[in-house]
């Protein structure tokens, strides 16, 4: 236990000569965002997840299959939106490779922009969102993708230890596999504990938000955080510390 809650704290507050320097906490701040936006997707937009697309491509096979409540429309949308956000956090990454910080800023910028468009349709758009295939429906989908493939694309290439910011399969199975129980070291366990915390967090938040009929406030709040991981993420923009070096890639 001691060592767990060594490890949180060291995610928490990292050692800014540490191989990764301060980008930890910023990367547990962007997973919350991404239970914050998912919860309003998958309970406003149709049983459809912006951040998750595993979940999507399970869904489109249900609504292929003629499951009820579950729309392929949407689902595609959303995996061609996380596309298009992935190519667009592949060329900022291509572009800023040199300095990992400059990488972060620049995707929080445009992630935040595409969060505050998302807004933007949700408050001029009413609700419910639903209700057939409507412009409102699809372009919340279409936004909210774009900025969640871009922030994976970014934080695949960002490469934090077990702070992928949107899927945790893998961390939650090291949490176990790599435990002591199993003969393993217990290493990052605390990381990643953390992880599935922050992902959880944001998802209790947007989903108590929906459920007590404040649909728009979870995207308030992604972008309320994205802006302020932005603003925290200029000065490493300008550090040539070490940290700021690519990560090689085995």
């Amino acid at each position: 236990m001691p060592g767990l809650l060594r490890e949180a704290w060291s995610t928490v507050v990292p050692d800014l000569n540490d191989r990764h320097g301060p980008l930890p906490p910023l990367m547990l701040a962007l997973t919350v965002v991404t239970g914050l936006v998912d919860a309003v997707s998958y309970l406003e937009l149709g049983r459809v997840f912006v951040a998750n697309m595993t979940g999507n491509v399970v869904f489109s096979g249900f609504a292929i299959a003629g499951a009820p409540g579950f729309s392929l429309a949407a689902s595609l949308v959303a995996l061609a939106a996380f596309a298009v956000g992935a190519l667009l956090g592949g060329l900022i990454v291509h572009r800023t490779l040199t300095h990992r910080g400059r990488m972060l800023l620049y995707a929080l910028l445009v992630e935040t922009a595409f969060v505050l468009a998302a807004v933007i349709v949700a408050v001029a758009s009413g609700h419910p969102f639903t209700g057939g295939v409507r412009f409102a429906l699809v372009a919340l989908v279409a936004l909210l993708g774009l900025g969640l493939g871009l922030q994976n694309a970014v934080s695949r290439a960002l490469a934090v230890p077990d702070l992928t910011t949107t899927v945790l399969t893998l961390t939650i199975t090291g949490i176990l596999s790599d435990s002591r129980f199993a003969g393993g070291g217990g290493s990052r366990a605390g990381r990643r504990v953390l992880s599935a915390a922050a992902m959880m967090l944001g998802a209790v938040a947007g989903a108590a938000a929906v459920l007590h009929g404040h649909p728009r406030l979870p995207l308030l709040l992604a972008v309320a955080v994205l802006a302020c991981v932005t603003v925290a993420a200029i000065a490493p923009a300008r550090s040539g510390a070490q940290w700021t070096a690519p990560v090689v890639r085995k």
